[in-house]
């Protein structure tokens, strides 16, 4: 298996899946940058956690998008990225949501929990924009 794997790496499909990740990590730096800077600066200002996070949320996706669909993937916008994108998003915000509160209520401060959460949502937002983005129908 390991060879296989191996195998896929050193190859041109494996070479382009590997550069389309670091280009999707280089995106998700940035756009969680602007999303965390965008929910520092209102709860700095007070406001409730959730519609700051919300918030940096809505801001950032519309800089990730227009990042994922011209740096990441070098496509140029069409409705089916745009859905795909979209659709991929909403799950996304509502597995963030609920892990941010997941971790407030675990005891992490509101500076920290919405770090941890960014994590754990971008691997599964990698697995599903590559399919949205990728996947051809026969």
């Amino acid at each position: 298996m390991l060879k296989l794997i191996a195998k896929y790496l050193r190859s041109s499909d494996g070479h382009a899946t590997i550069n389309r990740f670091l280009r999707f990590a280089l995106t998700g730096i940035v756009a969680s940058a602007i999303h965390y800077g965008v929910y520092a600066l209102l709860i700095t200002l007070h406001q409730d956690v959730n519609i700051s996070y919300t918030a940096g949320f809505i801001v950032s996706f519309l800089c990730n998008y227009v990042l994922t669909t011209y740096f990441t993937f070098q496509q140029r916008p069409s409705r089916r990225n745009v859905m795909g994108f979209a659709a991929s998003h909403l799950l996304n915000y509502f597995v963030e949501i609920g892990l941010l509160n997941l971790f407030l209520w675990m005891g992490f401060s509101e500076w920290v929990a919405p770090i941890l959460d960014m994590g754990v949502a971008a691997c599964i937002n990698f697995l599903v924009l590559q399919f949205a983005y990728l996947y051809k129908r026969a």
